[in-house]
């Protein structure tokens, strides 16, 4: 009796042993390849089985038949359905919530029954590789988010690079823009286009939604209505053709409709042509302190294939000043309250900044003196032009 107990104990040891070095070789690697191959090999080296696989992955150790991939029963040796065909016994690798995610699928042989000490020890190795199997995949995922932020912080620096440098220099006007993005990329579109006679082509627009998909359909759309804009053909034109080639780019163009307010500067004669396609109205402040609210003419870019849009010209007298802007800077929220066009347009006609750079500065201190906002909750752009006195 005593000599039973000893050759148990010794057996009990040495499983321990292959126990502690299968966990070790299962935890030496955070390639989740290379923890499936592992842990397939122990089994079938260490038990002498025929096979072993995954139930959830495309690996597999020694030979598995071909139809591996179908559901797995779980069932003992003891219980098996006909005696001449081989044994699938399953042992469930559970999460840390207790989830199992997959079966770690023993292929026994008929003429092999597996010990009650050997399931045990199969059972261990599940719940070890369960852990060494997590790590790989979140290793894995990590990885991949790490890829994704690298990409966005490319796509951050390519479409600040986008943004206007340095403000055209016009005698007699002063220029200043600002656009802030909530995620790493946006769908505001802000630009500035210098025509070859002089005039000065601006523009602010809105892709509907925010983030990676938006600032591709930025992208695109600043491109087209660059190659347009550089033309030679009226605002008007401008608006209607953009408004039909990003109509008939698709579907997924037309629900990434842009809001879009055109403007165009001829500084030899101080006029100022301006077209709203569905943007919020921009803000003209004569030099005698008018105000005139640019209202929207016609539908969002892209949305249909018509637009009807109009366009409107003002004379830019001494010390009259233009805000356009996008809803961002609107619908900034204190709580449950907006700070509005009405307070923006206040801010915006009480500046007394002598330039459109300090303008730009007070109207920004204004929203972040207003907003409790943790963090900012929509892309925020803005244009001002000032004919100076």
């Amino acid at each position: 009796m005593e000599l039973d107990d000893t050759l148990y104990a010794q057996q009990q040891v040495v499983r321990l042993h292959a126990l502690l070095e299968a966990s070790r070789l299962m935890h030496s690697t955070i390639v989740l390849d290379e923890v499936l191959h592992t842990v397939l090999q122990i089994v079938v080296r260490e038990l002498e089985v025929k096979g072993a696989f995954f139930s959830n992955f495309p690996k597999s150790y020694g030979e598995v038949p071909e139809d591996f991939n179908s559901p797995v029963t779980r069932q003992s040796h003891e219980v098996a359905d006909d005696p001449t065909k081989d044994v699938w016994l399953a042992f469930p690798l559970r999460d840390k919530i207790g989830e199992a995610f997959t079966d770690l699928v023993v292929i026994v042989p008929t003429d092999r029954t597996l010990t009650l000490d050997e399931k045990d020890f199969l059972a261990s190795l599940a719940m070890q590789a369960a852990v060494a199997i997590e790590n790989a995949r979140f290793h894995e995922r990590a990885l991949e988010w790490q890829r994704v932020e690298t990409d966005l912080a490319a796509a951050r620096d390519i479409q600040r690079s986008l943004l206007p440098q340095q403000m055209p220099d016009i005698p007699g006007y002063s220029i200043a823009a600002r656009s802030v993005t909530c995620y790493e990329v946006g769908g505001d579109y802000l630009d500035i286009v210098t025509l070859p006679l002089g005039d000065i082509v601006f523009v602010v627009a809105d892709v509907a939604g925010k983030g990676l998909s938006s600032a591709l359909v930025g992208t695109s759309f600043r491109a087209a209505l660059r190659a347009m804009a550089n033309s030679g053909i009226n605002l008007l034109d401008l608006a209607t053709r953009i408004n039909r080639l990003h109509h008939d780019e698709g579907p997924e163009a037309r629900r990434r409709y842009v809001t879009t307010f055109l403007a165009r500067l001829s500084p030899a004669t101080n006029t100022l042509e301006v077209v709203n396609a569905g943007h919020n109205p921009a803000f003209l402040v004569t030099g005698g302190g008018e105000v005139h609210r640019i209202e929207s003419s016609g539908i969002p870019v892209g949305l249909f294939p018509w637009s009807g849009y109009t366009s409107e010209q003002f004379v830019l007298d001494s010390g009259s000043r233009l805000l356009i802007y996008t809803d961002g800077l609107s619908e900034t929220c204190r709580g449950e309250e907006m700070f509005g066009e009405d307070r923006l347009l206040q801010v915006f006609r009480g500046c007394t900044a002598v330039n459109a750079q300090g303008a730009i500065e007070s109207l920004w201190a204004a929203l972040d003196e207003f907003s409790d906002e943790p963090h900012q909750s929509d892309d925020m752009s803005a244009l001002i032009l000032l004919r100076q006195a």
